[in-house]
């Protein structure tokens, strides 16, 4: 199936603002994409020496478009997942308030501002 180099395009720029995948994909399915886009590659540059051009570029936008499929398939998580390396999730800043909404020094903001609406504007001396 050929695609116009316009609706080509317009799948790249629509893939770009997919949702991330629900669930993930298990890494060793990953690398075996990896390897096969790379292997794309490689026969496309063979291609390439060889005087094909058509085909070599049919082979380099077949790897990008496997690499690029990877990358997208790799950003999906699932929340029931344990941490990696037998680790526990720490937060390195514990929020500040016990609701979790950072405290705001009101008196503080009150100052800066009227400091800022005070002073003179830019061209006027």
């Amino acid at each position: 199936m050929f695609v116009p180099p316009s609706a080509a395009w317009k799948l790249v720029l629509a893939s770009a603002y997919a949702h991330a995948p629900r669930r993930a994909v298990a890494s060793s399915d990953l690398r075996r994409l990896v390897v096969s886009a790379i292997a794309l590659y490689g026969v496309g540059a063979v291609a390439s020496m060889t005087h094909h051009p058509a085909l070599a570029a049919a082979l380099y936008a077949t790897g990008i478009a496997v690499c690029a499929l990877a990358v997208w398939l790799a950003r999906g998580t699932d929340s029931d997942d344990p941490p990696s390396d037998g680790e526990e999730p720490t937060d390195e800043q514990p929020p500040p308030a016990p609701d979790g909404l950072p405290e705001l020094d009101w008196g503080e903001f009150e100052r800066a501002f009227r400091e800022y609406a005070d002073r003179s504007p830019a061209g006027a001396r």
